[in-house]
């Protein structure tokens, strides 16, 4: 049923919340996951502002996705990894309609009142 299933991640304990989820589905249905990690133009011009180099911007990024991706890992799933650069709603919808997933699976931080 679920194939392909595209996980979005930004290295809070919501999206790792969702990538347990995902790795269930993927491991139920016996699907591959591609997960996707995306870079708004604020968050952008602070890694420039605060790092001396693109290697140290890069290691930042890996460094807030780590956890994920070990769960992945240790999962033995098939998965592949996306960083892209906008606005992180628009760049979801517009991704995973061009690549026909058949499940989006995207953390939320859940509001107390």
């Amino acid at each position: 049923m679920f194939k392909r299933i595209l996980l979005a991640v930004d290295g809070s304990e919501h999206s790792i919340r969702s990538a347990r989820y995902a790795i269930e589905l993927a491991n139920k249905f016996e699907g591959t996951t591609d997960i996707i990690y995306v870079v708004d133009g604020k968050t952008a011009k602070e890694d420039v502002l605060h790092s001396t180099n693109k290697l140290e911007i890069e290691k930042k990024r890996e460094e807030k996705l780590k956890p994920i991706l070990d769960m992945l890992d240790k999962s033995d799933m098939d998965y592949n990894t996306n960083v892209l650069h906008g606005d992180p709603g628009p760049e979801i919808v517009e991704f995973a309609n061009e690549k026909s997933y058949d499940c989006v699976v995207i953390g939320s931080a859940r509001l107390e009142t």
